[in-house]
């Protein structure tokens, strides 16, 4: 496997740059990062994207989530590993990812979750993260950036 691009970070370097400064808000950010994690590997698995599920995968597991929390995130709704305030984030990284599935955007409902358990400055966090990954995901499908190739 190979990707199509292998000098895209030089070729748009002020884009990643800009892609890396909103990586050091959230990773700075008072959120715990294992939930973010989570969060970016379950929006990875929807949009397809082999490389982020990989890369988030393995950071999760490196901040201490569980194994049974990186494998059941998918199916957070029927696993015991979740608390009621990660699946509302989890459910809103959904809807907000799912956009075309629902007329409204995101469901009144999902957001009422999600706010009754984050502030505002949580909230905000969340969706600069999901509207991250999203960005990411959207990159690395694109240029079929291939899963494993992580350097650090």
């Amino acid at each position: 496997m190979q990707g199509r691009l292998d000098g895209l970070q030089s070729a748009a370097a002020g884009g990643f740059k800009a892609m890396y400064a909103m990586e050091s808000f959230l990773a700075g950010s008072d959120v715990p990062q294992g939930l973010l994690h989570l969060l970016k590997l379950r929006v990875s698995q929807i949009n397809g994207c082999g490389y982020c599920v990989d890369m988030h995968a393995r950071d999760a597991a490196a901040d201490g989530e569980s194994t049974e929390r990186v494998n059941g995130v998918a199916a957070f709704r029927e696993m015991p590993y979740f608390t009621e305030a990660e699946r509302a984030a989890l459910e809103l990284a959904e809807a907000a990812t799912r956009l075309a599935d629902n007329p409204h955007g995101v469901p009144d409902d999902v957001w009422q979750a999600a706010r009754k358990h984050y502030d505002d400055t949580h909230l905000s966090t969340l969706i600069m993260a999901i509207a991250a990954i999203n960005a990411w995901n959207r990159i690395n499908v694109t240029n079929r950036t291939v899963a494993g190739t992580i350097t650090r």
